[in-house]
């Protein structure tokens, strides 16, 4: 009888630049495919350091660091999950042969506000409401009053909402200014768009392997501040608005191509559907997919990237409420009363080493098999038995 040992084949790497809840699961979805993760964050402990094969701690912004790491592990796959990175650095290593997801060009236009409203407006021809950019107080001044109030005004570049504003009349732009300046990136201009009184706002995600392109369905989502409170799915709507926006999502996510999930967000008015932003990765609001669907976003993302196949089965509705922490401090204690575990409830704590108020720690998802609407209510009220401390 002869033995023979079995074939020892090399893993495929996956570089994460940026580690948080989002990449937390990106690396349990690529180790579950056995891929060798390396998660890379600004902080120490960020939630995808905990579990990934390896982690670094640099300075995200600093070109020299990321391509350092970059050239040191030579991942098959970089995936940035942050907007706050040095786009230079991506260039040079796509320049180099490395693998950006989706493409170096789309993290490019997405991570700016001004570059991706004008490639959509004016390149795709996609319709947005009435914006402006100004890099002066007075030049806001000027366009907030040729918007109309109120009118939203952010940062061309920071994420979860962060120095985000609505002004509701003249004597708020000073303020606007200033918060403005807490920006998660680029501060120095600021966009200032028309308010819509939209009916709804919805995320449509498009999930691209190279050979074909899947939407789930509609997200619908509340937000607070710029950043996502509740999100459920699927979101009742026309089949006509359906449509609408299915559409829009397939001509942003092939004008920037490349692999992956695109998490695109539209306003709904009537039957008007207008563009809002789009993230070439997994969106916060798709954390609900992880009860609604036989593989989440995340999982289809990385068998995107791969070029696997991304068909799936769809179990039912269901929504997710976001935890904002109430307390500063660190290594913080997430309490959990046992009323919150129910037969169709998950919660999943991110593991955050410091909390702020209003920082995002935990999600609770909620399962309806077949209304999203109970689904939704289900997590209003079981979001209440949790705390920080």
């Amino acid at each position: 009888m002869i033995f023979t040992a079995p074939l020892k084949m090399k893993s495929k790497k996956v570089l994460l630049l940026g580690s948080g809840e989002l990449g937390k699961e990106l690396v349990i979805e690529a180790q579950r495919l056995g891929l060798e993760t390396i998660a890379v964050d600004s902080y120490n402990n960020a939630p995808a350091h905990l579990l990934a094969n390896k982690s670094y701690v640099i300075n995200m912004k600093n070109k020299e660091e990321i391509l350092d790491v970059i050239r040191r592990e030579k991942p098959d796959f970089i995936l940035p999950e942050i907007e706050a990175i040095n786009i230079e650095a991506l260039f040079e290593a796509e320049k180099e042969g490395f693998n950006v997801i989706p493409n170096a060009d789309a993290v490019n236009k997405t991570m700016n506000r001004k570059n991706i409203r004008e490639f959509v407006a004016k390149d795709l021809k996609i319709k947005t409401g009435n914006y402006e950019f100004v890099s002066t107080l007075e030049d806001l001044e000027s366009a907030a009053l040729r918007m109309g109030f109120p009118c939203v005004i952010k940062p061309v570049m920071s994420s979860s909402g962060h120095g985000q504003s609505i002004a509701k009349s003249k004597n708020d732009i000073k303020n606007s200014w200033e918060i403005a300046k807490e920006a998660r990136g680029d501060a120095s201009e600021l966009i200032v768009e028309e308010f819509i009184r939209f009916d709804y706002e919805i995320t449509i995600l498009a999930v691209r392997n190279g050979k074909q392109t899947v939407f789930c369905d509609p997200i619908g989502h509340i937000q607070k501040d710029g950043d996502f409170v509740f999100s459920w799915m699927p979101m009742q709507m026309s089949d006509l608005v359906k449509e609408k926006s299915i559409q829009i999502a397939k001509t942003v996510s092939d004008g920037l191509g490349g692999r992956g999930v695109f998490g695109v967000e539209l306003f709904v008015k009537g039957d008007e559907v207008f563009f809002s932003e789009v993230s070439p990765r997994p969106h916060d609001t798709g954390i609900v997919t992880m009860i609604t669907q036989s593989a989440s976003q995340f999982a289809l993302h990385i068998r995107a990237i791969l070029g696997l196949p991304i068909d799936y089965i769809t179990y039912g509705a269901g929504a997710a409420a976001a935890y904002k922490a109430k307390n500063d401090t660190f290594n913080p204690e997430i309490l959990i009363d046992d009323k919150a575990f129910t037969k169709d409830s998950l919660i999943r704590v991110f593991g955050k080493p410091k909390s702020h108020k209003g920082r995002r720690m935990a999600i609770l998802l909620t399962y309806d098999r077949d209304s999203s609407y109970k689904a939704l209510k289900k997590a209003e009220d079981l979001i209440n038995y949790i705390s920080d401390k």
